[in-house]
């Protein structure tokens, strides 16, 4: 007997129990639809946040930490040995900062991947506004520099506002929920309040909304100028450098090229950001594994029938064990409905998957912004390889869900169900 005789009759099998192989098909189907739809959604999720923060963070931070360190001004040359004197004690309050920062982007230069360069100044302080008030993170950059670094430009509401900083010591750009919060607008004054109880006025001369919550309610940009006063540093000095590169997928080889050559700890966005990636990927497989129990049902489904299918043709597996067949073409006989059931189930399933892939994709809802993006959609991404991952595994669960039930038919023995018994 050959292969496709056994498929002949694991479908004549299927055929008489139509009703119940559909339904269990339909289990599949079900499982099939809900891992596209998941797999679309988890990927969407995921791509959506490393979009945000490709494009609303630097590509490469240079921080002030050295990873070459300073020789010390007070070296004295003793019998050809060097002789560390120290002649005063270390200030802890001291902030790290990178001294003559000019000079730290003249030896990075040469770098071709790099493409813009901006210096800032990182300040935490207290925004208050009358009677309310907030912490926030002011950043001191140079505006025409910090444009095209964090796609600044693009995530201003008010378009000249950059222009406007640029020209204004004493003007900061608000993050927009930043702004709701103190309830400000164009050209109110709002009081920054350093570590130090300084208290610093500044006008608000624009907003921007980046997408990402935590950024637009605790940032705001102001000068550099002002940013270095506020944190009590010299002219000269920046608590980092943001670089914009070419290809951002080389992200990391640029970073460790700047790295050795500045002398400075540098991190490219994907480590600065790893545990916000981590945590979406985290969550996205968790979720894939969760959905994946609706094949297991699925195919607690399709072992069902099998079962029911096997005991109903008793007689015709002992005849056929009679008649010489061997087990195994027995047993393959029954993985070939389960196979059948299966295939069934993912061509339906499929399809139904993209359809709300397309349907989920279309709906536009209200901006939230209690999450950590703000976003009107939920984003889908599909791709072949999630239809043949899904229709493998949906086949493989119904043919190995099918092989229990096929192995027990092979040990019931003919000449006890001829006599009429059903078990071995």
């Amino acid at each position: 007997m050959n292969y496709r005789d056994q498929a002949m009759i694991a479908f004549v099998h299927l055929r008489e129990r139509k009703r119940q192989a559909l339904l269990t098909a339909l289990g599949v189907a079900v499982g099939s639809a809900m891992l596209v739809t998941t797999i679309a959604v988890s990927r969407g999720s995921s791509s959506n946040v490393v979009a945000k923060v490709i494009d609303t963070a630097p590509h490469v931070v240079i921080s002030a930490e050295r990873v070459v360190p300073l020789v010390p001004d007070n070296i004295i040359v003793r019998y050809g040995s060097r002789v560390s004197m120290v002649t005063k004690n270390i200030n802890l309050d001291e902030r790290e900062v990178i001294k003559n920062y000019a000079e730290v982007i003249e030896s990075i230069r040469s770098v071709e991947e790099l493409r813009s360069i901006s210096p800032f100044v990182l300040s935490k302080v207290i925004a208050r506004n009358k009677t309310r008030f907030t912490p926030c993170i002011a950043r001191g950059v140079v505006p025409h520099l910090e444009a095209e670094i964090a796609g600044l430009k693009k995530n201003l509401l008010d378009k000249k506002a950059l222009d406007e900083l640029a020209s204004t010591p004493n003007g900061v750009v608000v993050g927009d929920l930043l702004a709701k919060k103190l309830n400000v607008g164009y050209h109110d004054r709002i009081i920054l309040v350093t570590k130090n109880s300084e208290e610093f006025p500044v006008m608000v001369v624009g907003r921007f909304s980046s997408g990402f919550n935590a950024k637009d309610e605790r940032e705001a940009y102001v000068n550099l100028s002002l940013a270095q006063r506020m944190e009590g540093i010299a002219s000269n000095s920046v608590t980092g450098v943001g670089l914009r590169t070419a290809h951002v997928e080389r992200a990391q080889e640029t970073s460790d090229r700047v790295e050795a050559l500045s002398g400075y700890k540098s991190e490219s966005w994907d480590e600065t950001n790893r545990n916000v990636i981590e945590f979406y990927n985290r969550n996205a497989l968790i979720t894939l594994v969760l959905v994946g129990f609706v094949f297991v049902v699925a195919g607690l489904g399709v072992s069902s029938v099998m079962t029911t299918v096997i005991l109903q043709k008793v007689k015709d597996i002992a005849i056929m064990r009679s008649m010489g067949m061997p087990g195994r073409n027995i047993t393959r006989i029954f993985m070939l409905e389960g196979f059948m059931i299966g295939l069934l189930g993912v061509l339906i399933g499929t399809p139904i998957g993209h359809f709300i892939c397309r349907l989920v994709s279309a709906i536009r809802f209200e901006a939230s912004t209690a999450g950590v993006l703000k976003s009107d959609r939920i984003t889908i991404i599909e791709k072949p390889d999630a239809y043949l991952i899904v229709i493998v595994f949906g086949i493989l669960i119904a043919v190995v869900s099918s092989w229990g039930p096929a192995r027990k038919a092979t040990r019931y023995v003919p000449v006890s169900i001829l006599r009429g018994e059903v078990g071995a």
